[in-house]
């Protein structure tokens, strides 16, 4: 069974109905002469105390628990653009300046291109 919360309401109403039908029970078996107004005293302490004791049995359960914190992953330090080697970097930045149809015309010498732009 899945617990809820309590519904103060209902209990309130449970709690009276309990109060009365007790003291109707300790009315057939004991005789008191009891003002009116010691049975209303009487019966809010003894309800009182019901409360309390409700708040103290619901407060000994222990606190569900929270749940656990996700580790925090720490990546690795990223690379640093322009750690390469000299070596490599200046052959990128060579293969970058020369110009596509003349490396394309040494690679291949069978073929013949025809160059539209200036010279």
């Amino acid at each position: 069974m899945k617990p809820h919360r309590t519904d103060g309401v209902s209990l309130s109403f449970g709690l009276i109905f309990l109060m009365i039908a007790t003291w109707w029970a300790v009315a057939q078996v004991v005789n008191l002469h009891l003002p009116a107004v010691g049975w209303i005293v009487a019966g809010a302490l003894i309800m009182f105390g019901v409360i309390g004791l409700l708040g103290a049995i619901r407060s000994g359960r222990p606190p569900a628990p929270e749940p656990a914190p996700e580790p925090v992953h720490v990546a690795a330090e990223p690379a640093v653009p322009g750690d390469l080697p000299p070596e490599m970097h200046a052959s990128i930045v060579r293969e970058l300046l020369d110009d596509p149809a003349e490396r394309f015309s040494k690679e291949h010498p069978e073929v013949k291109t025809e160059r539209t732009g200036p010279e």
